[in-house]
């Protein structure tokens, strides 16, 4: 006589709105999230792998404005005000190649919820989007293994089974960029290292490197998941992020050899230990214990005047959370939880000539309470989730609420309203004390809140939209305000007459955004439109109100995408109105007083930005099954010279001002090729 036993797994599934949203692999679901199944990604152009934080780009509202993965702003907003989580872990670095490159293994993820608005109130520490990537799946396929390599990295994974209920996934990609320069890393080296101490572009001459200089970044996960019994689930997840580059410089300058030694060092480190208690057919629970660890450390060696610079920022964030879900009826659904988040701070600046010392260490701990409720009927089409988060800070004694909303309403069977809302609040964002930080390659340093001169940033924001479907078309308007206090010029990149000076303001957001899809058998094509009116208000600085800096007035992209079998292909472009830029008033300098004379902030703006992409990809299996792919991409397929910024330095020794500009990637092309086994 045999016992069978049937294990219980309780899963909340979102209605889908949209399938194959811009292409195979990305859906919006009822409750305005962004879905993506990286490893059913269909491509995109200029990629030929699905890195998240590139993909992602191509939802309107998301841009980067430098183009860099390490500098996305949605709807307007910097990037440290994105909530960038992996498997409940807060990532205080997201790209490799100082932005270039994604910082996550698109082998890994699962799913990847992106939120534009409306979060789910047991989102915390972010004003603006959150992005949450998830490497858990549903269930256990089998054994696996792949291995690639493209011009810039190569990577391993595999998944294996160490006992009935239990397995383990292991990743890891390193640069190839210290063992061979390619083209594709020569055009990220000088679209990188432009305008820095590194390449020196005031006199158009590069630095002479030594031999011993190297770059090289890699990154690493593991995660253990074993269920226990019927009604236990333990996760454990690991994740190391690493970039390092070492450079010796010289330089011959009147007639005398100049050399300098720069390392620079960035590595996040973080581990979540989760574990799923299924109590009965209706309640659940959820308890995550995660830490991450934040490094940038620099130093810089002047060799001649025998001058050290040292200088470090470092974050510890370590939390527990707690969630809970009842399942009340078929149609409505409670959850509660709680949680509780330290965050510490340091910052370290040390010359030995002159003697200069500087180390400032800031600790935040912070408790939530959440609850939120789920209403969904099928048959009346309504879909309410709202929720109410309550924070709490320690040391500044003070609550904070957050209401959050997502409503959908389904108007006919093509045509859906949708409305979300929400209020959020940070603690901890990156400023720049000056754009030579760190030899001006990552001038961002992580710090928190003091309630005074730093105060809690706050967003509210809230978007209305109406989207068409029937036939394979896919029409959607979207209208959106946001609003964030509590900005310090110091975390804007300003390059004018701002900065050096730190004040607290608010920025203003209103626009559109309009998807306009169509599948036709193998074929979709679309082209999406957004509109942005973003403004700055520092009611401290004589000219409070001007455009931010982070604008993109009008933006179009279109994508003509074909995926049959085993082909895929994709052309694609995007344009943007140029980002807004500060002139002067004249290039003369006075010589007892060598100042800049700004015209008002942000009075004109760059050049429009035009750059064309296109990649395609294609797999094959032999008689073993082995999977193979191999792909192409090229991007700035017509090498247009794409001015991205502009700013302005005082030339000592000829008196006068000179204008510095900063270019988008020349026409860089890519190839990969893949094995699955």
């Amino acid at each position: 006589m045999y016992n069978s036993f049937l294990e219980q797994e309780i899963a909340t599934l979102a209605d889908i709105t949209t399938n194959h949203y811009l292409t195979s692999g990305i859906v919006k679901t009822t409750d305005g999230t962004f879905e993506m199944k990286p490893k059913k990604l269909g491509i995109l152009p200029g990629l030929i792998e699905a890195d998240v934080l590139q993909a992602m780009q191509q939802i309107p509202g998301i841009n980067s404005a430098d183009e860099s993965v390490a500098s996305i702003n949605v709807r307007g907003g910097t990037h440290d005000q994105n909530l960038f989580l992996w498997n409940g872990i807060k990532m205080y670095q997201t790209g490799h190649f100082f932005g270039l490159i994604s910082a996550f293994n698109p082998n890994l993820a699962h799913t990847v919820s992106i939120y534009k608005n409306g979060s789910s109130a047991f989102y915390g520490e972010s004003v603006s989007s959150v992005v949450d990537i998830s490497s858990n799946p549903n269930d256990f396929e089998k054994n696996s293994f792949s291995a690639a390599i493209n011009m810039i990295n190569a990577d391993i994974y595999s998944k294996f089974k160490i006992n009935t209920k239990g397995f383990i996934e292991i990743s890891a990609r390193r640069s190839i960029t210290d063992l061979v320069q390619t083209p594709t890393y020569q055009e990220y080296f000088n679209k990188a290292f432009q305008n820095t101490n590194i390449i020196n572009n005031s006199n158009s001459i590069n630095t002479n490197y030594s031999d011993d200089s190297s770059f090289f970044f890699y990154d690493t996960t593991l995660k253990y998941s074993q269920k226990i019994g019927q009604k236990n689930h333990l996760i454990f997840d690991f994740i190391v992020i690493n970039d390092k580059i070492n450079i010796f410089q010289s330089n011959l300058l009147n007639k005398l050899i100049q050399s300098e030694k720069n390392t620079l060092y960035q590595n996040n480190i973080g581990g979540n230990l989760s574990w799923k208690r299924f109590w009965n057919k209706t309640n659940s629970s959820i308890l995550n214990v995660y830490s991450s660890s934040y490094e940038l450390d620099a130093q810089q060696n002047k060799i001649e005047t025998n001058q050290n610079v040292k200088q470090e920022n470092e974050v510890l964030d370590i939390g527990i959370k707690i969630e809970n879900l009842h399942k009340i009826s078929s149609k409505f659904s409670f959850k509660n939880g709680y949680q509780f988040n330290e965050i510490s701070t340091i910052n370290l600046d040390v010359v030995n000539n002159p003697q200069f010392y500087r180390k400032t260490k800031n600790v935040l701990r912070s408790h939530a309470i959440i609850v939120e409720g789920k209403f969904n009927d099928s048959i009346s089409k309504i879909r309410i989730n709202s929720g109410l988060r309550l924070n709490y800070i320690e040391q500044f004694n003070t609550y904070i609420f957050e209401p959050r909303l997502q409503f959908n309403y389904g108007i006919t069977n093509n045509i859906n309203l949708e409305i979300l809302g929400e209020y959020k609040s940070q603690n901890s964002f990156q400023v720049i004390d000056l754009q030579k930080d760190y030899f001006g390659i990552e001038k961002r340093r992580w710090i928190l809140a003091n309630s005074t001169s730093i105060p809690i940033q706050k967003s509210k924001q809230v978007a209305v939209s109406f989207s068409y479907t029937k036939n394979n078309w896919l029409l959607s308007i979207e209208n959106f305000y946001k609003k964030v206090t509590g900005i310090n010029s110091s975390g804007q990149g300003f390059q004018n007459q701002l900065e050096f000076i730190k004040i607290n303001g608010e920025y203003t957001v209103i626009g559109t955004e309009i998807v306009l899809q169509k599948k036709v058998n193998h074929f979709i094509s679309w082209i999406s439109y957004t509109y942005n009116d973003n403004n700055y208000y520092f009611p401290k600085f004589e000219v409070p109100v001007f455009s931010n800096n982070f604008e993109l007035d009008h933006a179009v992209s279109w994508a003509g995408i074909y995926e049959k079998e085993n082909l895929k292909l994709a052309l694609g472009s995007k344009w943007y109105s140029g980002r807004p830029g500060t002139s002067i008033q004249s290039d003369v300098l006075d010589i007892s007083n060598p100042i800049i004379d700004y015209n008002l902030p942000n009075n004109n703006h760059l050049n429009s930005f035009l750059q064309v992409n296109f990649s395609t990809t294609y797999k094959w299996k032999d008689s073993k099954e082995t999977q193979y792919r191999i792909g192409f991409s090229v991007l700035n397929l017509l090498n247009k010279q794409n001015e991205i910024n502009e700013f302005y330095r005082v030339n000592t020794e000829q008196n006068t001002t000179e204008k510095v500009k900063t270019f988008a990637l020349q026409r860089t092309p890519n190839v990969s090729f893949r094995v699955n086994f």
